[in-house]
């Protein structure tokens, strides 16, 4: 079975967009995917958030914390929504820092990449680099997050399935939601 084509697109995105939902929903992969479809760089807040505290974000939860993190991420995304048209990958906790996710809805297209929980679970398994999986059982924690999260993510401007299979697949529910919010006569 061969992946689906990506669909040129011919939209025309004036402000960031940015992916959010829990860890294992695809962000960063679903994200690189669609910044190369949109013409658009792509940034990682997790990666920026690394870049500038010289620190993997599994040190920076250990050393200082998780409210000290999520201080250092906010201000990273402040800086990365500054710098225009983008699509951004954000940590699965960033859009429930309420200045975080107002910075967001004010610069910025959210769209939350929603995922169940058995594929979180599957897809998280493959990454010991998670700070919160590493507290229990990995599945107790994402159901209880996914509880805890989903009302806050529902607050996004767009909302579209992460589903087993090929990201270009999501990538294209992303660019066809993206069209429909446009006809709404939302600003891209």
């Amino acid at each position: 079975m061969t992946s689906p084509s990506p669909r040129p697109s011919s939209l025309t995105i004036s402000r960031p967009v940015v992916l959010i939902g829990l860890m294992g929903a695809g962000k960063t992969t679903v994200g690189r995917r669609l910044a190369e479809l949109l013409a658009l760089p792509f940034k990682d807040a997790d990666e920026e958030i690394e870049d500038a505290a010289n620190m993997s974000v599994a040190d920076i939860f250990e050393t200082y914390g998780e409210g000290y993190f999520r201080e250092g991420e906010r201000k990273v995304i402040e800086r990365l929504l500054s710098e225009g048209p983008m699509v951004l990958a954000t940590g699965g906790g960033a859009f429930m820092n309420a200045a975080t996710r107002e910075l967001v809805k004010l610069k910025a297209i959210s769209i939350w990449l929603r995922a169940d929980l058995d594929l979180l679970v599957k897809r998280t398994a493959q990454k010991a680099t998670r700070p919160l999986l590493q507290q229990g059982d990995a599945r107790e924690i994402l159901a209880r997050l996914l509880k805890e999260r989903a009302p806050v993510y529902a607050e996004a401007d767009i909302v579209v399935d992460s589903l087993e299979g090929p990201h270009l697949k999501t990538v294209n529910r992303i660019i066809k939601a993206l069209d429909r919010h446009a006809e709404g006569g939302a600003t891209l």
